[in-house]
């Protein structure tokens, strides 16, 4: 879509299956990334669209190697939230990412515990998405996340609380 979609163009498009993972780190901050493509500070925790056919969790791993560089074996599964969480993309983006196919976002997210070294961390990967990273009690980064992404991280670590100190 060249110009911006009617509210009812946009109410037919679907939602893109997405993965994300809340990675948790021994003091019980999450692991955040400042996005490379976004001029504002746009903070947000690793996340990716499924490949046809792909395994949740193998999806989520995936995801995390491929924007962190940490592997499978520096991470522990500690929960899968229950549902999927979708959000809508303001109107004017949608004609802007995933060629205007999607409405939004459904995700599936898992909360890892990261058994590694922040030395494991390596943002500067073959396709890098992020400009630098730190982390953070939930709380700062709801703050630092793009306003229409706060309710589905809200619900995440409402989810992820006791697992968060």
């Amino acid at each position: 879509m060249s110009r911006k979609p009617t509210k009812v163009e946009i109410s037919k498009l679907p939602y893109r299956r997405n993965v994300g993972v809340a990675l948790i780190n021994p003091a019980g901050r999450v692991f955040a990334a400042q996005r490379l493509d976004n001029p504002e500070p746009a903070w947000q925790m690793p996340q990716g669209g499924l490949d046809k056919g792909e395994d949740l969790l193998d999806a989520a791993l995936r995801e995390l190697e491929e924007e962190t560089s940490v592997r499978a074996s520096k991470v522990s599964l500690l929960r899968e939230h229950p549902g999927w969480i979708d959000y809508d993309l303001p109107a004017d983006l949608i004609g802007k990412l995933w060629k205007g196919r999607y409405r939004g976002q459904t995700q599936k997210w898992f909360a890892m515990r990261f058994e590694g070294d922040d030395s494991d961390i390596n943002i500067e990967t073959e396709h890098p998405e992020f400009r630098c990273w730190a982390w953070m009690p939930a709380d700062e980064l709801i703050d630092k996340i793009v306003p229409f992404k706060r309710p589905v991280y809200s619900e995440v670590f409402r989810e992820f609380r006791d697992l968060l100190r």
